[in-house]
């Protein structure tokens, strides 16, 4: 099957039941559920973009081994050309959704591409794995699948590791192993877009080495209706209503669930790590795969950021703020993360270099401060629109209301100065849904923690980056001016 339309998609859903439950309820299909089938739509619509005549080598490319066009988010790249032109596929995606859409495909298909590519590193557990990541990414690349995973154990006592909770089997582990494959009990979070045909299951990299860690080091993936696995979904954040009062949330709600394994096996065909704690830790980095994974989300982030710039700046025209200082101070400050972010995306593909799989590998440093700086950034940009956007975030008819008897005092008292009444309150109600909803407020957390506790990613750059050249200068500075102290003062020569 070459790239899937979005039709494909939304068949594929309907013949793999899950066990997903909301609410206290069992779903009995994601593609009509309230709270799945508009984001359904919005992954599919993705999909099609890939069917677009005047876009086909942009989103495109041809696969090696069917010789049928597959997605560009699977390709792996062999120079920076190639890794500006995955990019600029995934901003197709992200711009899509403004950014709101952080677990798009692309973000685990660029995973699936490096983790193949670095297969070799998974065959030094145990020679099978690699031929069965090898075999895992031809089969998610030519059956163009999505996928969500999960990392993370449950938020029990963080003291101390999976094995030392009350229930050794709290966390997600292998309870036991047999000829057809490794069974896994426990739970995991927290997994985005629970409407996935598979889910990845990364190797935790919280592990401490111990042997008693080793039943919760693995990596597998499995579709995401396999027997005994169960998504356990928060509440909605779409209300259900029209695309005018809830621009987003009726758009773009990709819900998270919590993963619960029981008895769940996975055969030894799907399995890519087992057992070796230090080889789970090490797994994003030694393969490539984060930084092929930021290299998505930066573009992500970028997306986002000229998204809120634009809704900034519309806001600001519509209610005519633009002659203050502190407003125009606020919308430079936006500009100035949107153009950091792109910075940050170039110079990764511009010091981008071969790994030692073959792989073009874009640079870590500048993806990581990107990663690390979004976290802040982002919830800084949020509070500028509730800061520009003031009382006038709680003005907000809805769509009834402007289809009601109401509408000629509508059109009167909520009209803006370069902009009617209607749209000056869709506007708003944008800018509310990005700024102020249950679903703007879950992305905020959601940037907050993209990659995990902030404090332990500065603790990883403080540890793994290369701050001796730096130091040496100075250094040298030292003792340079030290040795100008130390010299002899010379005497002028004397006039005579």
């Amino acid at each position: 099957m070459p790239a899937r339309t979005g039709q494909q998609f939304v068949e594929g859903l309907r013949k793999q039941p899950r066990d997903v439950w909301i609410a206290g309820g069992r779903v009995d299909d994601v593609v009509t559920h309230p709270a799945f089938q508009n984001v359904v739509r919005s992954i599919a619509a993705l999909y099609d973009l890939q069917h677009d005549p005047a876009r086909r080598d942009e989103m495109t490319y041809v696969s090696p081994s069917s010789g049928e066009r597959v997605g560009l988010s699977f390709l792996p790249p062999r120079t920076r050309d190639d890794l500006v032109r995955v990019r600029r596929m995934m901003k197709i995606w992200s711009d899509y959704s403004g950014g709101m859409l952080g677990r798009s495909p692309d973000y685990l298909n660029r995973a699936v591409m490096a983790f193949a590519a670095a297969a070799d590193y998974c065959g030094e557990n145990d020679p099978r794995f690699a031929q069965n990541v090898r075999r895992y990414y031809d089969l998610v690349r030519e059956r163009d699948l999505c996928l969500t995973h999960t990392l993370i154990n449950p938020q029990a006592n963080r003291s101390v590791g999976p094995a030392g909770q009350p229930d050794p089997q709290l966390a997600a582990s292998v309870v036991r192993e047999s000829d057809r494959g490794i069974v896994i009990t426990g739970a995991r979070m927290l997994a985005t877009l629970p409407i996935s045909d598979e889910i990845m299951v990364f190797p935790s990299t919280l592990l401490r080495g111990q042997d008693e860690d080793r039943p919760y080091a693995f990596a597998f993936a499995i579709p995401c209706g396999t027997p005994g696995l169960r998504f356990l979904c928060r509440e909605t954040f779409d209300p259900t209503g029209t695309a005018f009062d809830y621009p987003l949330s009726s758009r773009f709600e990709e819900m998270d669930a919590v993963v619960i394994f029981d008895d769940v096996l996975v055969p030894w065909e799907r399995v890519f790590l087992r057992g070796d704690v230090e080889r789970a830790n090490k797994a994003f980095s030694a393969t490539g795969a984060v930084a092929h994974m930021a290299h998505q989300v930066v573009t992500k982030n970028i997306a986002k950021t000229e998204f809120i710039l634009g809704l900034a700046s519309l806001m600001v025209d519509a209610i005519a703020i633009e002659q203050f200082q502190h407003v125009q101070g606020k919308i430079a400050e936006i500009i100035y993360y949107l153009e950091a972010m792109k910075a940050f995306a170039r110079a990764s593909e511009a010091d981008a270099a071969i790994d030692r799989w073959g792989v073009m590998t874009p640079a870590w440093p500048p993806l990581d401060a990107a990663r690390n700086m979004f976290t802040w950034m982002y919830p800084r940009m949020i509070e500028i629109l509730q800061l520009l956007g003031a009382s006038g975030m709680m003005a907000r008819p809805t769509k009834a209301d402007l289809d009601s008897e109401l509408r000629p005092l509508i059109d009167k008292y909520f009209q803006a100065a370069r902009m009617p009444a209607a749209e000056r309150i869709r506007l708003f109600r944008l800018a509310w849904d990005v700024a102020l909803s249950s679903f703007g407020t879950r992305q905020v957390i959601y940037e907050r923690f993209f990659f995990g506790d902030p404090v332990r990613m500065q603790m990883a750059t403080f540890g793994s980056y290369d701050r001796q050249p730096c130091v040496d200068r100075v250094r040298e500075f030292l003792a340079r001016e030290a040795e100008a102290e130390e010299a002899p003062a010379t005497t002028p020569a004397s006039k005579g």
